[in-house]
Protein backbone atom coordinates (compact mmCIF):
# COMPACT_ATOMS: atom_id res chain seq x y z
CA UNK A 1 0.00 0.00 0.00
CA UNK A 2 1.59 3.26 -0.97
CA UNK A 3 2.01 6.26 1.80
CA UNK A 4 -0.67 9.03 1.44
CA UNK A 5 0.78 12.37 3.37
CA UNK A 6 -2.11 15.17 4.02
CA UNK A 7 -1.64 18.32 5.37
CA UNK A 8 -3.64 20.04 6.97
CA UNK A 9 -3.24 22.90 10.21
CA UNK A 10 -4.30 22.93 13.97
CA UNK A 11 -4.26 26.09 15.54
CA UNK A 12 -0.46 26.85 15.00
CA UNK A 13 0.87 23.30 14.43
CA UNK A 14 1.58 21.46 10.96
CA UNK A 15 -0.31 18.29 10.80
CA UNK A 16 1.10 15.32 8.61
CA UNK A 17 -1.16 12.54 8.24
CA UNK A 18 0.07 9.51 6.90
CA UNK A 19 -1.50 6.72 5.78
CA UNK A 20 -0.27 3.64 4.21
CA UNK A 21 3.42 1.94 4.67
CA UNK A 22 6.10 3.74 6.17
CA UNK A 23 9.19 2.04 5.15
CA UNK A 24 11.95 2.15 2.90
CA UNK A 25 10.13 2.96 -0.76
CA UNK A 26 8.43 6.08 1.22
CA UNK A 27 11.05 7.34 3.57
CA UNK A 28 11.75 9.78 1.50
CA UNK A 29 8.31 11.37 0.52
CA UNK A 30 7.90 11.15 4.31
CA UNK A 31 11.78 13.56 4.76
CA UNK A 32 10.41 15.68 2.27
CA UNK A 33 7.03 16.38 3.76
CA UNK A 34 8.68 17.37 7.20
CA UNK A 35 11.60 19.36 5.88
CA UNK A 36 8.96 21.07 3.63
CA UNK A 37 7.25 22.28 6.77
CA UNK A 38 10.32 23.65 8.04
CA UNK A 39 11.41 24.97 5.07
CA UNK A 40 7.97 27.46 5.28
CA UNK A 41 8.98 28.55 8.74
CA UNK A 42 7.08 25.39 10.70
CA UNK A 43 8.26 24.91 13.98
CA UNK A 44 5.25 22.69 15.61
CA UNK A 45 4.90 19.35 13.83
CA UNK A 46 2.60 16.39 14.85
CA UNK A 47 3.13 13.49 12.86
CA UNK A 48 -0.64 11.50 12.77
CA UNK A 49 0.57 7.75 11.95
CA UNK A 50 -2.84 6.68 12.58
CA UNK A 51 -2.88 5.26 9.31
CA UNK A 52 0.49 3.36 8.82
CA UNK A 53 -0.33 0.16 8.49
CA UNK A 54 3.16 -1.35 8.26
CA UNK A 55 6.35 0.66 9.82
CA UNK A 56 9.44 -0.91 9.22
CA UNK A 57 13.60 0.03 10.83
CA UNK A 58 13.21 2.77 7.96
CA UNK A 59 10.38 4.32 8.88
CA UNK A 60 11.78 4.76 12.32
CA UNK A 61 14.94 6.21 11.31
CA UNK A 62 12.81 8.75 9.59
CA UNK A 63 11.03 9.78 12.82
CA UNK A 64 14.27 9.61 14.69
CA UNK A 65 15.44 12.39 12.08
CA UNK A 66 12.21 14.46 11.82
CA UNK A 67 12.62 14.58 15.59
CA UNK A 68 16.38 15.57 15.62
CA UNK A 69 15.78 18.19 12.45
CA UNK A 70 12.79 19.71 14.83
CA UNK A 71 14.93 19.97 17.25
CA UNK A 72 17.45 21.55 15.67
CA UNK A 73 15.79 24.60 14.86
CA UNK A 74 14.02 24.91 18.07
CA UNK A 75 10.96 22.92 16.85
CA UNK A 76 8.69 20.43 18.68
CA UNK A 77 7.65 17.60 17.53
CA UNK A 78 4.34 15.41 18.37
CA UNK A 79 3.40 11.83 17.43
CA UNK A 80 -0.17 10.06 17.19
CA UNK A 81 0.20 6.70 18.18
CA UNK A 82 -2.86 5.14 18.98
CA UNK A 83 -2.19 2.77 22.01
CA UNK A 84 -1.64 -1.11 21.08
CA UNK A 85 -4.82 -2.37 21.79
CA UNK A 86 -6.21 -0.02 18.70
CA UNK A 87 -7.15 -1.51 15.83
CA UNK A 88 -5.59 1.70 14.30
CA UNK A 89 -1.75 2.37 14.47
CA UNK A 90 -0.88 -0.69 16.22
CA UNK A 91 2.18 -0.95 13.49
CA UNK A 92 4.01 1.63 15.07
CA UNK A 93 3.32 0.73 18.64
CA UNK A 94 4.56 -2.62 18.04
CA UNK A 95 7.54 -1.72 15.90
CA UNK A 96 8.03 1.28 18.70
CA UNK A 97 8.14 -1.06 22.26
CA UNK A 98 10.36 -4.15 20.15
CA UNK A 99 13.30 -1.14 19.26
CA UNK A 100 12.71 0.61 22.73
CA UNK A 101 12.40 4.31 21.20
CA UNK A 102 8.77 5.06 22.46
CA UNK A 103 10.51 7.00 24.93
CA UNK A 104 12.35 9.33 22.41
CA UNK A 105 8.50 10.53 21.34
CA UNK A 106 5.92 13.03 23.25
CA UNK A 107 3.43 10.64 22.23
CA UNK A 108 -0.28 10.97 22.09
CA UNK A 109 -3.43 8.84 21.26
CA UNK A 110 -5.37 11.92 19.06
CA UNK A 111 -4.21 15.05 17.05
CA UNK A 112 -6.14 16.87 19.31
CA UNK A 113 -4.59 15.96 22.23
CA UNK A 114 -1.24 16.34 21.03
CA UNK A 115 -2.18 20.12 19.79
CA UNK A 116 -3.37 20.69 23.18
CA UNK A 117 -1.03 19.44 25.11
CA UNK A 118 1.44 21.76 23.03
CA UNK A 119 -0.88 24.62 23.19
CA UNK A 120 -0.68 24.81 27.21
CA UNK A 121 2.79 25.20 26.76
CA UNK A 122 4.42 21.62 28.28
CA UNK A 123 7.86 21.47 27.10
CA UNK A 124 9.18 18.67 25.07
CA UNK A 125 10.60 15.77 27.56
CA UNK A 126 14.44 15.88 28.19
CA UNK A 127 16.85 14.88 25.83
CA UNK A 128 17.70 10.91 25.93
CA UNK A 129 21.61 10.16 26.28
CA UNK A 130 21.90 8.04 22.98
CA UNK A 131 25.50 7.69 23.50
CA UNK A 132 25.73 4.74 25.52
CA UNK A 133 29.00 2.27 26.19
CA UNK A 134 27.91 -1.16 27.15
CA UNK A 135 30.60 -3.62 27.72
CA UNK A 136 30.87 -6.58 25.87
CA UNK A 137 28.22 -5.33 23.71
CA UNK A 138 27.70 -4.09 20.11
CA UNK A 139 24.57 -2.70 20.52
CA UNK A 140 23.67 0.77 20.20
CA UNK A 141 20.62 3.51 20.85
CA UNK A 142 21.51 5.77 18.27
CA UNK A 143 19.87 5.44 14.74
CA UNK A 144 21.41 6.99 11.26
CA UNK A 145 19.52 8.30 8.36
CA UNK A 146 20.79 9.24 5.51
Amino acid sequence: MPLAVGEQEVGNWSVLRLRGALDLASAGRVRAAVHAVVATGGRRLVLDLTGVRFCDSTGVGVLIAARRLMRSCAGELRLVVPPGDSSDGTAVDRIFSALGVRRLFAIHARVEDAAEVAAEGSEEPPPVDTERTRSGSDSSDSVTVR
